[in-house]
């Protein structure tokens, strides 16, 4: 995946992350947009527009906007350095507002069991997030079960298009 393509599905993985507890946090919305200003690509770009065209598809399309994130996730090949790119952010994005719903703790299994990295890669780099990668208990395919769960636990409500000041 080039580099362009990737950056833009860290964004989508940040979008991602900050719908997965059924709540969009203003210092969510503030964190994408000083993370991803940095990227020559966003430079110019308006944040606002750009959430709420990911808030109408994700309107549109419900549980299966998440679906095709994780099928992305699933079919691609991405280098050590970018899989702890889309860590880095899912977890940045998740921990914005300060309060780390249990779902959106399912939602990065999800995007972890979709990623070639073992924990002890994964917890080098960020020790501080063990929680996120405890094992639930299982009888189905690890992967299944949370997917399944999380779907089954989380009311996907529809999100209004962002005023934001």
């Amino acid at each position: 995946m080039d580099r362009i393509e990737f950056e833009k599905l860290l964004l989508k993985t940040a979008f991602c992350c900050l719908a997965s507890d059924g709540n969009i946090d203003k210092r969510e919305i503030d964190l994408i947009k000083v993370v991803f200003s940095e990227y020559e690509q966003y430079q110019g770009v308006n944040f606002d527009d750009k959430i709420n065209s990911f808030i109408k598809i994700y309107n549109e399309k419900g549980k299966d906007f998440f679906t095709f994130y994780f099928d992305i996730l699933k079919e691609e090949s991405f280098t050590f350095e970018e899989e702890l790119e889309i860590i880095d952010i899912a977890i940045r994005t998740i921990q914005a507002d300060e309060l780390v719903e249990y779902s959106e703790i399912k939602f990065f299994k999800i995007i972890r069991h979709n990623l070639k990295s073992t924990d002890e890669q994964i917890l080098e780099k960020f020790p501080d997030i063990e929680l996120f990668l405890e094992e639930d208990i299982v009888t189905e395919s690890p992967l299944d079960k949370i997917t399944k769960q999380y779907f089954e636990s989380v009311d996907l409500l529809k999100f209004e298009h962002l005023k934001i000041e």
